[in-house]
């Protein structure tokens, strides 16, 4: 199927957003049981570091999210989430790429976006503070390709994808980026192995992961050239500028087994709906979810619940 015409077929999936509310607009549900969930604005009297978008304090109903680009919004049900967003070929659509559970929350990262962070609040509102790191109009580019942990930092790599799109952007530099609770902001972070194929030499780096045998595996393509290049390598150590080319097939053995994705705990989708991660904050429990349809992503978001 032409992939221009199923993007421009599916603008009629569009309807207003008239029942989604930004975060920042939110101010404090009434609640007349602590198992009743909601959503507050946060208290940033003296608030020092980086702030949350909003303060959840979950129950025995779901609290719904799903991505715009001005950062999640709080919706009702998920059947609300249904056809407000045309299906964009997956390079190119919101959706949480990548999950990782750490010692003092849940980590993502939203391609086209940035980084999302799931953790206590020990401010003035109790609760589970949603937090967001924008990467701006330069992360609106590109594609969010890996997500590793690297001394010390969440470090997300980005890359230019025109499989299904023609476009004039170059490949993304800085590639690599990544962000602290020091303040709201991404940062850009040098990871010494991947600079073996330096951006100016139009190199991008598609793929990186940590495998099951704690080896990183990355591939480099330069695809934007007279002579385009496709590598595969691993390595033991990032922080060395060095890396052990392999095979096509040792590499793509190297990914982690899809899975399906489910908790007695999680409520029902609507038919063409998924779940695409899971991971537990404490007491709550957290899934991501996207609509789908072949290699296309419509509406995409997460649900937080108190398991």
């Amino acid at each position: 199927m032409n992939d221009k015409k199923l993007v421009d077929n599916n603008q009629l999936r569009r309807k207003s957003h008239s029942s989604l509310f930004p975060l920042f607009l939110f101010i404090i549900l009434s609640c007349s049981s602590t198992e009743e969930p909601s959503v507050s604005a946060p208290a940033l009297i003296n608030w020092s570091g980086a702030y949350p978008a909003a303060i959840l304090k979950t129950g025995s109903n779901p609290l719904w999210f799903q991505l715009t680009e001005d950062g999640p919004v709080h919706i009702s049900a998920i059947e609300d989430a249904a056809f407000t967003y045309a299906l964009t070929p997956w390079p190119y659509a919101l959706h949480i790429s990548f999950i990782e559970e750490t010692s003092d929350g849940i980590v993502m990262t939203v391609n086209r976006d940035g980084f999302l962070k799931l953790a206590a609040n020990n401010q003035a509102t109790p609760g589970l503070g949603l937090y967001r790191f924008s990467g701006g109009d330069f992360w609106k580019q590109y594609t969010v390709g890996g997500f590793v942990f690297y001394q010390g930092y969440h470090a997300a790599v980005l890359y230019l994808d025109n499989r299904f799109l023609e476009t004039d952007a170059k490949v993304p530099k800085p590639r690599t980026w990544s962000f602290n609770m020091n303040s709201n902001n991404v940062f850009p972070l040098e990871i010494p192995a991947l600079q073996v194929f330096p951006e100016a030499d139009n190199w991008d780096i598609d793929t990186l992961r940590l495998g099951s045998d704690g080896t990183f595996y990355f591939r480099a393509a330069k695809r934007k050239s007279a002579n385009p290049e496709i590598k595969m390598f691993r390595t033991n150590n990032l922080s060395e500028g060095k890396a052990e080319e392999i095979s096509t097939e040792v590499f793509f053995n190297s990914a982690p087994r899809k899975v399906e994705i489910s908790h007695p705990s999680l409520p029902p989708l609507p038919e063409g709906f998924v779940y695409t991660g899971l991971g537990y904050t404490g007491e709550n429990l957290f899934a991501s979810w996207e609509e789908q349809e072949d290699f296309s992503i419509g509406a995409a978001g997460f649900v937080v619940i108190k398991r």
